[in-house]
């Protein structure tokens, strides 16, 4: 919401509007699936998908076997396919802040929670998946 009122205040475009409108498209469409394919592995595994919720298993199925959150990289890209469908440069630099967010009062506070919840199975799961990509 804040990016989109930036654009319109200072309305710099990024691409020429058909293809900023199909990539955003694309991007919104990927992160959909992305978190479909996610939360669908944490059903399986028998964990709560609601990060509020406690963790009940460490999930290494599915997207989990690429990237420890595929739930927090769904959501970014989905920003940056919004992003493109506003086709605005302001909403891209607000990324910055969100990405810092994200990853210090978000990710690295839950993999301190995961780490005493879990121990050796999300140390060992740690090192064999990357944090994001």
């Amino acid at each position: 919401m804040a990016g989109w009122l930036l654009h319109l205040g200072f309305p710099q475009r990024l691409l020429s509007a058909l293809p900023a409108r199909v990539l955003g498209v694309a991007l919104v469409v990927a992160a959909f699936l992305l978190a479909a394919w996610a939360r669908r592995a944490m059903v399986r595994a028998g964990t709560n998908v609601d990060p509020r919720e406690p963790t009940l298993a460490i999930v290494t199925e599915g997207p989990f076997r690429h990237s420890r959150n595929p739930l927090y990289l769904s959501l970014i890209v989905f920003y940056l396919g919004g992003v493109l469908l506003i086709d605005g440069l302001a909403p891209l630099l607000l990324i910055v802040p969100l990405l810092l967010v994200l990853h210090f009062g978000i990710v690295r506070r839950e993999e301190q929670y995961l780490e005493g919840n879990s121990g050796d199975v999300y140390r060992a799961y740690r090192v064999r998946v990357r944090r994001y990509l």
